[in-house]
């Protein structure tokens, strides 16, 4: 499989766009013409740049409003046609798009238009090029890649092909199964992009929306896998148009767009097995089995400060390491580690984040696999030196920075307590009834959601909900939700837009993305709040005014009104079940704990309630208002 992207895709400069695709792993470029024209390097320069970085050149586009034309717009589209060909001889292409004419003075017609690409067909023969037609979703006359390739077919050239691009077919559901029927050597190259679901005008939602594979909403693996029976082996190539990518980081998004193409194909390598598709070999999505543990790197001081903050919700402190200054506190099935080493990773991030919750443990089926999955992916592995009679534990690195270490049942991973920490004869005498991690809670800078979404919808067996917006006094919140089917993992990325959000704060005063809050389920969350009130746990006080619409809003009995609002308990309610929630206050820079209760299958996370969470928060740190 060659995989390629067009420049339009990354932001910088040419030099900075060849410097991060070819870093990404990718193949082949496609050379968009404004990128060209605004370098200040011949076109012999930059061809053998883009060769300098092992790259070779897939495509050069787009070529506009060529067909249909009536003169004297018709010889001056061939004359046109003449300096792009000399253009690409000299950056040494042989393929260049032509998109659809959307010009008012084209005229149409399928055979005028097929008598035009001949001709272009055969003024290309003459120079060993090759032109590939695209139909733009917006096009004048032409729209649908079945009419595309019904000029292309009419052409009957060689040197004309066609050019199918995802976006185009799937904004306007054209049955994607037509495809199937094209024979693959007429399809010159294939260009994928995805897009979430939106309704607006076509032009507008491409030029600004498109996103990598699986970030959308968009069945580009439907698409692709038509593009396979069809017998296709070319190039894939992304060529995606967003505001976002515009201002992002050239390097993080060429890896996304990298990881994207491969996380598809693989998909659809599984679900078309009797046809041969080149990619490499990787392990399947990997199903996770729960949350083993939740890590923390802390001060002495500051761990003081948390095991006080667990043990008056239940945690006792379990066992210590047996060579490190690390201690386990557990309640039912959760894992809370408590890290004050000295050196390390966990140092490290104290050191650049203070107080944080830095590495995660998930149980799975295949420990050794999920790192084969990722690393194929292009995730980073991790490792650090392992001392006597500590385990080599598989991990990667998160997206953010932190650690995602990998536990199984398959080898001594599964006894890694026993193993490396003792424990304390005194049982748990605090149990608050908290059973296992509801859902872990991630907050980043809005521009960063795409690539975690990516990252663990590529590796873990998990969907994606749709995005919610979450309301802070000062500013929007996008909260999107990854989950697997049977609910062993919940994560839920929350972007910030603005630093004056709860979130954008947490942010600035932790330098960085990191976990924010860990939501733990219990079974019956008005006796937890009770065990809570008798240890002395303080929880987030909510407006009295929240409760008197609760009781409106849901017809709730006001009995049931009135042991929420002494218990500071939210409530939400769905289709299927009833879910409450209960707050900590803050730790650290706006870390903080949740308590769940899910009731009958309730299937979301009380978005509405995050409104009234938040300004209960901001008002626990004592700044009314907005919060600099």
């Amino acid at each position: 499989m060659k995989t390629s992207i067009a420049t339009v895709s990354i932001s910088g400069d040419l030099r900075e766009k060849l410097a991060a695709i070819a870093a990404a792993g990718f193949d082949g470029v496609e050379i968009f013409e404004n990128d060209f024209l605004a370098f200040d390097g011949s076109p012999a320069e930059v061809g053998q740049m883009i060769r300098d970085h092992g790259l070779e050149i897939t495509l050069f586009q787009p070529f506009r409003d060529f067909e249909g034309m009536p003169e004297p717009y018709r010889a001056r589209a061939f004359d046109r046609a003449e300096r792009k060909f000399d253009l690409m001889q000299e950056l040494g292409t042989d393929l260049m798009l032509v998109c659809s004419n959307v010009s008012p003075h084209s005229l149409g017609g399928i055979d005028r238009l097929a008598d035009d690409f001949r001709e272009l067909g055969e003024r290309a023969e003459r120079r060993n090029l090759r032109v590939g037609y695209e139909a733009l979703a917006w096009g004048a006359h032409i729209n649908d890649h079945r009419d595309a390739w019904e000029v292309v077919r009419r052409a009957d050239h060689p040197n004309i092909g066609l050019i199918l691009d995802s976006f185009h077919t799937l904004a306007r559901r054209i049955d994607v199964n037509s495809i199937r029927a094209i024979p693959g050597d007429r399809i010159f190259i294939v260009q994928l992009a995805d897009a979430p679901l939106v309704d607006m005008d076509l032009l507008f939602w491409s030029r600004h929306f498109r996103n990598m594979p699986g970030e959308g909403d968009l069945p580009v693996a439907d698409f692709m896998r038509a593009v396979a029976a069809a017998g296709y082996d070319g190039p894939l190539s992304l060529e995606i148009f967003n505001d976002q990518f515009r201002g992002g980081s050239p390097k993080s998004i060429a890896i996304d767009g990298h990881r994207s193409l491969l996380a598809l194909m693989d998909q659809v390598r599984r679900s078309e097995p009797n046809i041969a598709i080149d990619v490499p070999p990787m392990p399947d999505r990997i199903r996770v089995e729960g949350v083993e543990f939740v890590e923390f790197a802390a001060s002495e001081r500051e761990a003081q400060q948390l095991t006080s903050l667990l043990k008056t919700m239940g945690f006792d402190e379990t066992a210590r390491h047996r060579t490190k200054d690390v201690t386990l506190h557990r309640q039912g099935a959760i894992n809370v580690v408590v890290n004050t080493e000295k050196e390390g990773l966990a140092h490290s991030a104290y050191v650049m984040h203070g107080a944080t919750a830095y590495a995660m443990g998930l149980r799975v089926e295949d420990a050794a696999a999920t790192v084969e999955r990722a690393r194929a992916l292009g995730a980073q592995t991790f490792e650090q030196p392992a001392g006597p009679g500590e385990l080599v534990i598989p991990a990667i690195r998160g997206v953010g920075g932190g650690v995602i270490y990998f536990l199984d049942g398959k080898s001594d991973l599964g006894r890694v307590w026993e193993i490396e920490f003792e424990f304390s004869e005194a049982g748990t005498s605090s149990d608050a009834g908290l059973v296992s991690v509801d859902h872990v809670a991630q907050t980043m800078n809005y521009e960063e959601m795409l690539t975690w979404l990516l990252f663990y919808t590529s590796i873990f067996r998990t969907r994606k909900l749709p995005m919610v917006d979450v309301i802070d006094p000062a500013g929007l919140v996008r909260s999107q939700v990854i989950e697997s089917d049977d609910g062993t993992l919940r994560l839920t990325l929350n972007g910030a837009e603005n630093r004056r959000t709860l979130a954008g704060r947490f942010i600035a005063e932790s330098f960085g993305s990191s976990v924010q809050h860990l939501a733990f389920a219990t079974r019956d969350i008005f006796k937890t709040a009770a065990a809570l009130k008798d240890q002395g746990s303080q929880t987030l006080a909510i407006s009295p005014n929240y409760y008197d619409d609760l009781q409106a809003r849901f017809g709730l009995a006001p009995d049931l009104t009135e042991r929420l609002r002494a218990a500071n308990i939210l409530y939400d309610r769905d289709d299927r079940g009833e879910y409450f929630q209960l707050y900590s206050p803050n730790y650290g820079e706006g870390f903080f704990f949740e308590i769940v209760e899910r009731r009958d299958g309730y299937k979301g996370y009380g978005a509405a309630n995050a409104p009234f969470r938040i300004a209960a928060q901001k008002r626990m740190l004592g700044t009314p208002g907005l919060v600099a």
